[in-house]
């Protein structure tokens, strides 16, 4: 039971945009508000032993959704769920960005759980890609920002359901490549 939650709970936090669209366009579909506030209060329950950086920020990422779906269903303001993603990249922002100050950035320590012995051209790497991910959680927080500014549903969904995640994946993905042939090279 708990791997089928772990897949709905994945599935609910990717199809987030479009809940979210789906509640605030279509009146009837307002209880996908309801859904979302339980997702999130399981994710709460099941990360409530979390330890570490990364488990503090998922578990506070979790108490803010569900924060925001509760206060969107109390206000009657379902505009509240747009600001999600931009709490969410300020929260990754303050991951990847306060690891840099710690002997090991967090794309180091993720290096090692594979390769326990890395290089120091490697550990330099993997601090350069911590930097690239924060520059890219400014820009993706900041763009997340302005249709939550400008009330705009269409723009936001756009940004956060689609193009959020193609940039995101581009950016995995390219690394990936770099970090590939930089290997070949050595």
């Amino acid at each position: 039971m708990p791997v089928l939650l772990r897949l709905l709970n994945a599935m609910a936090l990717l199809a987030w945009p479009f809940l979210v669209w789906l509640a605030i366009t279509h009146p009837q579909w307002r209880g996908v508000i309801v859904v979302l506030a339980l997702v999130f209060g399981w994710r709460i329950w099941s990360l409530r032993r979390a330890q570490g950086a990364m488990g503090r920020i998922m578990l506070l990422m979790a108490l803010v959704g569900s924060l925001l779906c509760l206060a969107s269903l109390l206000l009657r303001s379902q505009h509240l769920l747009l600001w999600y993603p931009v709490v969410v990249n300020g929260l990754m922002l303050l991951l990847f960005g306060g690891s840099l100050w710690s002997p090991m950035p967090l794309v180091e320590r993720l290096a090692r759980l594979r390769e326990p012995e890395l290089p120091p051209r490697a550990v330099r790497y993997t601090r350069q890609v911590t930097q690239v991910w924060c520059v890219f959680f400014i820009f993706n927080g900041s763009v997340a920002l302005i249709p939550c500014l400008l009330n705009n549903v269409t723009l936001w969904t756009l940004w956060n359901g689609c193009i959020s995640y193609l940039l995101m994946g581009s950016l995995m993905g390219g690394e990936w490549l770099l970090r590939q042939r930089l290997r070949n090279k050595a």
